[in-house]
């Protein structure tokens, strides 16, 4: 196997910010309101963390994992994914902002990828949601690329030795999007039951899907 990859654009990363931010203005205008509310009482601080923490972690990488679920489910939907990643996200319903260019590449038992921004936090939010603090941090931006192997062991992901990992550095101009490995024993599940065994993790590369065992029965699939 070649050794680790990492590919990058050199001609979109000459930027000096983080494409993630919102306008300044609606920046501005959230940041107001946001302070209007607390001095008011109406509204906890921690209530708005617990927002933003949902929306992080659990509404974004929903419409993530219903893409993947579908490519799964589909061979047609995921060969049209992995050719015209922004058509086909954009055919279900996600697009917008910091999602206009996106590119899928996919893990199999050959290759495993990893999904980093090296100068800023580039990130796709239609299908991802709000980026995680870590993904932002200096650490994980520059280790991703000097020891993909390390960051991944930290996650908890072990990868064989022969599986080559390969790094892509998201930019302004490119977002990328992991669609992991379907796991064993999930024939005939719907889409639905398919969509809880991906995280948002496992589409940024840091893990792997979920396997069965770890969500449960039926029921719980289903929820």
């Amino acid at each position: 196997m070649t050794a680790n990859q990492h590919h990058h654009h050199d001609h979109d990363h000459d930027h000096d910010h983080d494409h993630t931010d919102p306008p300044s203005e609606l920046a501005l205008r959230i940041k107001a309101l946001e302070s209007l509310l607390i001095e008011k009482g109406l509204v906890d601080p921690a209530a708005i963390d617990a927002l933003i923490e949902t929306y992080e972690t659990k509404v974004g990488p929903r419409n993530g994992a219903k893409v993947v679920a579908h490519a799964w489910s589909d061979p047609a939907f995921k060969q049209w994914l992995l050719t015209d990643a922004t058509a086909a996200i954009a055919a279900m319903g996600y697009r917008g902002r910091q999602g206009e260019h996106m590119i899928v590449v996919e893990n199999t038992p050959e290759i495993h990828n990893l999904v980093v921004c090296t100068l800023c936090s580039c990130y796709p939010w239609p299908v991802l949601g709000l980026p995680p603090v870590w993904y932002k941090s200096a650490p994980y931006r520059a280790r991703a690329v000097a020891d993909p192997r390390g960051v991944l062991k930290e996650f908890g992901t072990e990868v064989d030795e022969r599986t080559e990992i390969r790094v892509w550095d998201s930019t302004s101009e490119v977002r990328y999007l992991v669609l992991p490995e379907r796991p064993e024993g999930t024939e005939g599940w719907s889409e639905e039951e398919l969509s809880a065994l991906v995280t948002r993790n496992a589409m940024i590369g840091v893990e792997k899907a979920k396997l069965p065992k770890n969500v449960g029965g039926t029921d719980e699939r289903r929820a």
